[in-house]
């Protein structure tokens, strides 16, 4: 299953910017929700292993999964929460390395899974393939705060066409999930990928969303407002699509303000 590689290699290049840091670094809070990098990596290390369990023991996933909403509903919050559920202490160089080496077991046993076998997750079932893509979904817009938050110009590879294939197979979601009617059809989506490839869903139409894979990535994943990109929409379905785009699960969320979501200066001396 080539997505659990393109997990493992987005996951690598996250590693990369994040190893030469020193322990004081992962107290730095992001512009996401103030999360620090030790927020984002216990979130990410947490899911993936959640992930990983609905896979090989149902069961357990089950169990875990109470265990971990039994902490959040008792007043914490999803970062509170997802701390409680790990080894007290797991954070900084430690954490890096846990969450880093824990990308070997997972890839393999995902790459060598039935794609279309059926896993638990917190909504309804999805298929293993799903599953290992919404990961490196979370791995690259959590990854981006990062990105962000060292100042860093990200160098995106082609695998993110499985996070834009999401983005397009959520259109309709992001509007059930508000409640409104699905407009049909579909916005056309034409995506200039990273290696200059052009990639399309849909039957040509007045609706049209056009720019690249990057930038459409942004937008369904909200790391940036689409007024922040150089996404052109073409018709009114196309143009409220990406004004609410949400690719993930979970209640409806407002993307971020125009020029909230930056490349910041960098971690200044103190951090």
């Amino acid at each position: 299953m080539q997505q659990a590689d393109d997990f493992r290699d987005e996951s690598l290049a996250l590693h990369a910017i994040l190893d030469p840091l020193d322990e004081r670094h992962f107290t730095a809070p992001t512009g996401f929700k103030n999360w620090t990098i030790n927020d984002i990596l216990q979130h990410l290390h947490y899911f993936n292993w959640m992930a990983h369990l609905s896979l090989t023991d149902a069961d357990a996933f089950t169990t875990e999964y109470a265990a971990m909403n039994r902490h959040s509903e008792g007043g914490n919050n999803l970062v509170k929460a997802v701390a409680l559920r790990l080894p007290e202490g797991l954070v900084g160089r430690k954490l890096l390395d846990t969450w880093r080496d824990y990308l070997d077991p997972m890839t393999a046993d995902f790459a060598s899974a039935d794609p279309k076998a059926r896993v638990k997750w917190a909504g309804p079932d999805m298929s293993a393939r799903s599953s290992i893509t919404a990961r490196l979904m979370e791995t690259w817009a959590h990854g981006h705060e990062i990105y962000d938050l060292l100042g860093l110009e990200r160098q995106d590879q082609d695998r993110i066409r499985n996070i834009a294939h999401l983005g397009v197979n959520t259109f309709g979601w992001t509007f059930i999930n508000r409640g409104e009617e699905v407009p049909q059809p579909m916005p056309h989506v034409r995506l200039t990928a990273p290696s200059g490839e052009v990639w399309e869903w849909g039957e040509p139409h007045v609706d049209r969303v056009i720019g690249t894979a990057s930038d459409f990535c942004h937008v369904v994943c909200q790391t940036r407002n689409v007024a922040d990109t150089a996404i052109r929409t073409e018709g009114p379905v196309a143009q409220r699509w990406m004004a609410l785009a949400q690719c993930f699960a979970g209640p409806p969320r407002t993307p971020p303000a125009p020029g909230t979501r930056t490349k910041g200066p960098g971690l200044s001396s103190t951090h």
